[in-house]
């Protein structure tokens, strides 16, 4: 899917555009294309990957002309830009619906109006069933990429979402947290019976690009990805430290759902993924040959998931960390 294509990859310099842009290299792109606001990281990445094959866009995603200009040309649009942080989108919601909801509508007309074949959107547990900002914010951003497809017309542009879980060693992720407040003696608990679903840069970037060959348009891919405790996770990073439980904090939830039964409804289920179809009138079932129907009151959350990591698993995964 990616050979010899031009890729453009909003929010680029972040953990996930950094992986996805060395996949895409080693996959033979041809040209990929950095667009982000931070002119330091883009310094900071070209000295780090030099490759003729880089293009840096200085621009974000509320300047709709921006993006026209960045979009001529380009065959894939990776979505990976946003304001991300639960707590900063609690405190500055006009910042978080200019970047996560206007930030999407652009990125939609910019791809029809430049005739992109395919952008893949990525998403959060935290939009399913959201409780903060930033879920919700998602959740606007999902439905738009999801609705985009019966815009395109007779265009060959074609819009999908990816939802996955807490990234390891991401930017302000609570693996990287817990091994910096390791060094104070006292690691920080939200709540002991906390959970959350657990994923790696390298299997979500991989997942985006199997996704990418999957894709018909209007899809939401969820991949089938372990559950972890929060305790087991201190206890693996930082075991001999105390624990101090501080609450939840605002915005915060106890358990991440990635499908919930209204959603069940019209999902289908493969080995690794699930795909939430759109309820459009043009959507096949065709489109998901292979899948299996799910059951009536089917869920997909985290304190309920069938796959677990242990504190060896965890100390294993944690692995990509050192």
């Amino acid at each position: 899917m990616l050979k010899n294509k031009v890729v453009l990859v909003t929010g680029g310099t972040g953990s996930f555009g950094k992986k996805f842009i060395y996949k895409a290299l080693e996959l033979g792109v041809k040209k990929i294309i950095i667009f982000s606001r931070d002119e330091l990281k883009q310094y900071e990445m070209k000295q780090e990957i030099q490759d003729e094959r880089l293009r840096f866009f200085i621009g974000d995603v509320r300047d709709v002309q921006r993006l026209e200009r960045a979009f001529d040309g380009v065959d894939i649009v990776i979505h990976a830009a946003a304001m991300k942080h639960v707590d900063a989108c609690e405190y500055n919601p006009f910042e978080a619906i200019k970047t996560n909801i206007q930030g999407a509508q652009n990125i939609v007309e910019a791809a029809i109006n430049q005739g992109v074949e395919k952008i893949i959107a990525l998403s959060t547990d935290k939009a399913c069933s959201p409780v903060n900002l930033y879920g919700a914010t998602k959740l606007a951003s999902d439905k738009l990429f999801v609705a985009a497809n019966s815009y395109v017309g007779d265009k060959k542009t074609r819009f999908a979402v990816v939802r996955y879980g807490n990234v390891v060693g991401s930017r302000g992720s609570v693996a990287p947290f817990f091994k910096k407040m390791r060094e104070t003696g006292v690691i920080p608990i939200t709540d002991e019976r906390m959970t959350r679903f657990w994923i790696t840069l390298d299997q979500g970037v991989q997942f985006v690009v199997d996704s990418l060959e999957r894709m018909y348009g209007g899809e939401i891919f969820v991949p089938k990805i372990p559950s972890m405790n929060i305790m087991d996770l201190a206890k693996a990073i930082a075991p001999d430290c105390k624990y101090e439980i501080i609450g939840i904090r605002p915005g915060e939830k106890l358990h991440e759902a990635m499908i919930l039964e209204d959603d069940a409804r019209h999902t289908v289920e493969f080995d690794t993924y699930y795909v939430i179809q759109p309820e459009f009138p043009w959507w096949s079932n065709s489109f998901a040959e292979g899948g299996k129907k799910l059951p009536d009151g089917f869920s997909y959350t985290s304190d309920k998931n069938k796959d677990w990591l242990d504190k060896n698993e965890l100390l294993k995964v944690l692995g990509y960390l050192e």
